[in-house]
């Protein structure tokens, strides 16, 4: 891969990262201060240090609980901290949802919850409805990452099994002033979608999500299944009055960290496209699309002339059929590279704003025209990786993987192809 190509491509990642930094986007949102309390509840990756801007810039009392996944918490003086696991729930995330539910108990219209919620916050609030277990809701979601389920179909599922999700927390907030500040990794910024909408009402029924349930053939345990037969699973819904108040404000989404990283791309004096921040489907059908994209530009000049950055967010999904590690980034890029075949001028980054694609401490990766070439050197058949979903195994074997750490936000994935002039 060309070193100024892969600098660029990685210079824009960085940009749409930082353009996303909680410190960045959470001060703009504040409320002002309430005549009463000042609670904060917040879930998902980014919650800690959201927890930590909201710290930095109010200087009334307040108090709360975020939870966050594994190695995601920054210190907070007067807010605290709980770690647990992502994307299966585990008992540490069981008892902080319950115990937010504790906090907002019996508040005043004068008190104020300040809700903080990010992408990863649906799995790391494991709080299930009565009489479904913790084993139950982990098997279910074990079951819908491997399935191909879209986020929304996933969080639909999620909602209507949760004692937490679904508006049930702002719920339980009532009658005080609940403010939501989300930050969107889902496509569309749907408020419902995000953390399975614990702030929020939802339109959805117990009806949809054995919908999807059916459509990707879940074997789910009973007591699931009888919560959402019965209804007794059914969520909040928009004219509840409880939620009537409720003030919801999306502090940052994948757009914004699109238009960021394409302001880095402009001032290299490529011409930055967005193609979309919504987009969903099969990663590697969705590759399949874009390679088909990058080539015509390549080739043709339409529908834009090289040099130029063709730049997409969303969220893809991946159903599991192989024994590889995953994760819907790589899985993107290694099916772009194979469809691509080496074409020499163009080359591409993917990979997950949180730091995390799939279950590996790993954000993504970046491809050039040497990449097949490289690998089958090592004696490594892409096609055969692809159909094992072993993406991050691929691009570790190639030393093209993109690792960032923890990175304290999360605004979904983040995609790039350059398409350079033909020499």
């Amino acid at each position: 891969m060309s070193l100024g190509a892969e600098a660029l491509l990685r210079r824009m990642f960085d940009a749409a990262i930082a353009a996303a930094m909680p410190s960045v986007c959470v001060p703009r949102c504040l409320p002002p201060r309430p005549l009463g309390r000042t609670i904060v509840i917040g879930a998902g990756k980014a919650s800690a240090a959201m927890a930590k801007a909201l710290e930095d810039h109010v200087d009334w009392p307040l108090s709360g609980l975020v939870v966050t996944r594994y190695g995601y918490a920054v210190p907070c003086d007067r807010i605290e901290i709980v770690e647990a696991a992502h994307p299966v729930p585990d008992a540490a995330g069981e008892a902080a949802a319950r115990r937010m539910l504790e906090m907002v108990a019996g508040l005043t219209p004068d008190d104020l919850v300040i809700c903080l919620m990010s992408g990863g916050g649906s799995a790391l609030l494991g709080l299930p409805l009565a009489g479904v277990t913790l084993a139950d809701k982990q098997a279910i979601n074990r079951a819908l990452l491997a399935c191909g389920a879209t986020i929304r179909e996933m969080n639909t599922v999620r909602r209507h099994l949760s004692a937490i999700k679904g508006g049930r927390l702002a719920a339980a907030c009532y009658p005080a002033k609940v403010v939501s500040l989300l930050m969107s990794d889902v496509p569309g910024d749907d408020p419902t979608v995000i953390a399975s909408g614990p702030s929020v009402p939802d339109p959805t029924t117990c009806g949809d999500a054995l919908d999807i349930v059916r459509r990707y053939g879940i074997d789910i345990p009973p007591a699931a299944r009888v919560a959402l037969q019965s209804g007794r699973g059914e969520s909040v819904k928009p004219d509840d009055v409880r939620l009537a108040g409720i003030d919801t404000r999306m502090v940052v989404t994948p757009q914004m960290a699109l238009e960021a990283a394409a302001v880095v791309a402009r001032a290299a004096g490529i011409e930055a496209h967005i193609l979309g921040d919504s987009i969903e489907g099969e990663a590697r059908d969705v590759a399949k699309v874009m390679a088909g994209i990058a080539l015509q530009v390549a080739r043709r000049g339409q529908p834009f002339a090289a040099p130029c950055v063709l730049m997409s967010s969303g969220e893809t999904t991946v159903t599991v059929r192989g024994q590889g590690r995953g994760g819907r980034n790589v899985e993107f890029l290694l099916a772009l590279a194979v469809a691509l075949e080496g074409h020499p001028a163009i080359h591409a980054i993917a990979g997950d704003t949180d730091g995390v694609d799939g279950m590996e401490e790993i954000a993504g990766a970046v491809i050039g025209p040497d990449s097949l070439a490289r690998a089958r050197a090592l004696g490594i058949r892409p096609v055969d990786r692809l159909a094992d979903n072993d993406g991050h195994g691929f691009f570790e074997a190639l030393g093209a993987a993109v690792v960032t750490g923890p990175t304290m936000t999360n605004v979904n994935d983040f995609r790039a192809i350059f398409i350079d002039r033909r020499s």
